[in-house]
């Protein structure tokens, strides 16, 4: 093979540092996870027998490319219940990351800027290199909350998109009212494309979670099942925005992954009539025992949703400091630098039964005292 056959496009980026952590944790014995971003409760019973039944009835072949009526009509019927837009479609996409990879190859042209909030979802500079986007960072240390005056200062004639995530991975910021309106309505007066990606939505413990589409309807909505229904692995997500991009998202669709799995499709079809509020309450007891078992040793932005911590590391950066981890405690975190320009923080994920979280707490707690 010649070195020349390799697109010059994948030297934009490198693999992901997340899963550099899962193939050395696929070698450790009994290690302390906290590096997984998916849930530990499995996808709910009633959800696995329509998954089942769709398959025992021979829901197998392809789907329709926007998705099928059973979930896409659902989907409509409670995204139009709360935003009333009326020019708003929605479409079924092959989990959320497909619908960010179709986002930007329809609204991102070469040159074009995309503001990034750091720390960042590690998916986000990525695509955004792939299709010749610059990426615009916009750093929101030390509380991780969003300076409105700062990004109206990035815009520029050359801005494209602004990607918003709140709760966000991987610091578990959620932003408030006052937040998510002003970047909904600094979009909206700047012509620039909000993509808010609310994977998360569900896991929101301190208030209410807003999306910048209740203020901003020309906002594209990214979200899935993955995450609040424990079904990472079937891969369905959706977007919801202007007719427009919903349109063009699709035709990219038909060329690039065809479909979301069939069968899995009904399955979330009934997972929209489970209540998982429960889970989420679980999650929310999880967040508060990493709170206060590290509150003495570390500082910590009290996460207001999804299921992560984004500490300070005590001394050294964060490459050096995971690296003790792993290698004196069998601890699984994730380097700060994964996800950001710095290198001073470390991810953890609280998606992890109760005994292993009080495992790695009591590890942090000894290697603050190195």
């Amino acid at each position: 093979m010649s070195v020349h056959w390799i697109a010059d496009r994948t030297k934009c980026f490198d693999s992901s540092g997340i899963r550099k952590v899962f193939d050395l944790g696929a070698k450790l014995k009994n290690p302390i996870n906290l590096s997984i971003g998916q849930p530990d409760f499995d996808v709910p019973e009633l959800v696995r027998q329509a998954a089942i039944d769709a398959i025992q009835d021979g829901k197998n072949g392809y789907a329709l490319t926007q998705g099928m009526p059973v979930l896409r009509d659902k989907l409509q019927g409670r995204i139009d219940q709360e935003f009333r837009h009326g020019d708003r479609q929605v479409f079924v996409a092959s989990g959320t990351s497909g619908a960010l990879v179709l986002a930007m190859m329809a609204l991102v042209n070469p040159g074009d800027e995309v503001i990034v909030f750091d720390p960042f979802f590690v998916m986000y500079n990525s695509l955004a290199a792939i299709v010749g986007g610059k990426v615009v960072y916009i750093d929101t240390y030390p509380d991780f909350r969003i300076d409105l005056d700062r990004v109206a200062s990035a815009i520029t004639p050359r801005t494209k998109m602004i990607l918003f995530n709140s709760p966000a991975n991987p610091t578990g910021a959620a932003a408030g009212p006052e937040e998510v309106e002003g970047i909904a309505r600094l979009a909206e007066e700047r012509n620039v494309v909000l993509v808010s990606d609310e994977i998360y939505r569900g896991f929101s413990y301190d208030g209410p979670f807003v999306s910048p589409a209740k203020y901003n309807p020309e906002t594209l909505v990214i979200d899935g099942f993955s995450k609040s229904s424990g079904m990472p692995g079937w891969r369905v997500g959706f977007a919801h925005g202007p007719r427009a991009i919903i349109q063009e998202m699709v035709k990219l669709q038909q060329y690039t992954f065809v479909c979301a799995p069939h069968p899995f499709q009904w399955a979330a079809a009934a997972a929209m009539d489970i209540d998982m509020t429960p889970q989420f309450e679980t999650y929310r007891r999880k967040r508060d025992m990493i709170v206060e078992g590290l509150a003495n040793d570390y500082e910590l932005v009290t996460p207001g949703g999804a299921f992560y911590a984004f500490p300070k590391v005590p001394w050294g950066t964060g490459t050096e400091f995971v690296t003790k981890a792993i290698e004196e405690h069998q601890l699984l975190i994730i380097p700060g630098n994964v996800f950001s320009r710095r290198d001073t923080h470390f991810r953890i994920s609280y998606a992890a039964p109760d005994a292993v979280i009080e495992r790695g707490i009591e590890a942090l707690k000894k290697l603050a005292k190195r």
